[in-house]
């Protein structure tokens, strides 16, 4: 294993709730073993039958001081995935008459979006989701162990993330045109949530998703550094030698970001969704409908296409799954759900393997194929 990590860790599994129809609670325990292989130090992961019965597997520690178990039940930071949040409440607001995925963003937040070729009136709502708009990605970050250190505890304004992105000029593409990943696209949503309602975007995602589901374990942290127990340290690759615990941190787009949560509650969010529970089946197939990506994410999503807030991928046994993965603060977490949301996977990791593009590709690589064996799992005797 990298990094000497055979001499300090020791593989655990949980053993499964259940034996479900159609899911080998072996080949979970393997595909855990196999990412924890690669150096990251821990992994959970959940599959969700389509009888509801559940598979958990964890490997790893969640300490690497300790040597404490990883928890299947911890909590982790939900980071990018809660930008379907985000964009089912957007579409929820579109069926009550609320507002257009045809309004710019201009109509709800005059002269925000400005300057350097930036415009305000020549981007959607339907762009900002689709990540289609243009607009850079521009928000800070740390590429050092030392950046960590001075910037974990940096609070930032929306307005602020959206002056840093209008600082400079927008993608080489008209709005509409091309695709590029923007996670200032989600601070805008969050923004127009709010001009709509009345109320902050979490507050929202909380009334209309998380309430109604019975999400408890899902939880906005606002400016807090800390997450709830149980959970496991988070550490960030820098390069050899230098893996940093960055566990505790604000998250730079506290509003977007700042969320945590579990597999649990993951697997029952997107179960949820694509089954027809959170939006009418208009607004649904218009989340649905996908655009394709950028050369440099295909990288990591190969052949993958993205919606409005939701991702498509394809899958080995053939069709097609929908996910939305997210990164940050050290957590990595894939998920999937199969189109009549009836089998679902969950897998989060807890060191992000950040200092090399050939360890993120086998750290994405190796948590995609554990998504694929689960949602294409058809005999629960299959080893």
């Amino acid at each position: 294993m990298a990094l000497g990590l055979a001499t300090l860790l020791t593989a655990e599994v949980v053993p499964a709730i259940a034996q479900p129809a159609g899911h080998s609670p072996v080949q979970l325990r393997r595909d855990t073993k196999a990412i924890h292989a690669l150096g990251v130090s821990g992994v959970q992961a959940r599959v969700v039958a389509p009888d509801g019965r559940q598979s958990v597997a964890a490997s790893g520690t969640a300490d690497l001081n300790t040597g404490r178990p990883v928890s299947s039940g911890g909590y982790f930071r939900m980071a990018s995935t809660s930008k379907t949040m985000v964009a089912t409440v957007v579409l929820q607001m579109e069926a009550e008459g609320r507002l257009s995925l045809d309004d710019t963003v201009d109509h709800w937040l005059p002269g925000v979006v400005r300057g350097n070729g930036n415009d305000g009136s020549r981007i959607t709502i339907r762009h900002l989701l689709q990540h289609t708009s243009g607009i850079r990605d521009a928000l800070p970050g740390y590429t050092t162990p030392k950046e960590y250190y001075q910037q974990r505890h940096n609070i930032y304004e929306p307005e602020q993330l959206v002056d840093l992105a209008m600082a400079h000029e927008p993608e080489e593409f008209r709005p509409g045109k091309g695709w590029a990943y923007s996670n200032t696209g989600y601070v805008l949503l969050d923004m127009i949530i709010q001009k709509a309602t009345g109320h902050p975007a979490h507050q929202e995602i909380e009334r209309r998703v998380l309430r109604p589901l019975g999400l408890d374990q899902t939880r906005w942290m606002g400016t807090s550094p800390t997450l709830p127990r149980p959970h496991a340290q988070a550490y960030q690759l820098f390069g050899p030698g230098s893996r940093v615990n960055v566990t505790d941190q604000i998250p730079v787009d506290y509003e977007n970001l700042s969320w945590v949560t579990t597999t649990r509650d993951e697997n029952r969010f997107f179960r949820a969704l694509l089954d027809g529970r959170l939006l009418p089946a208009q607004q649904l197939a218009k989340m649905k409908q996908t655009v394709p990506v950028s050369a440099e994410v295909q990288e990591l999503w190969p052949k993958g296409r993205y919606g409005l807030g939701l991702v498509e991928r394809p899958l080995g046994c053939g069709g097609t799954y929908w996910s939305h993965e997210g990164g940050d603060g050290g957590y990595i977490t894939l998920n999937g759900v199969t189109d009549d949301g009836r089998r679902s996977a969950v897998v989060s990791m807890s060191e992000a393997r950040g200092d090399t593009k050939e360890h993120i590709l086998e750290q994405e690589n190796a948590a995609s194929a554990l998504i694929d064996h689960a949602l294409c799992a058809r005999d629960a005797s299959t080893p």
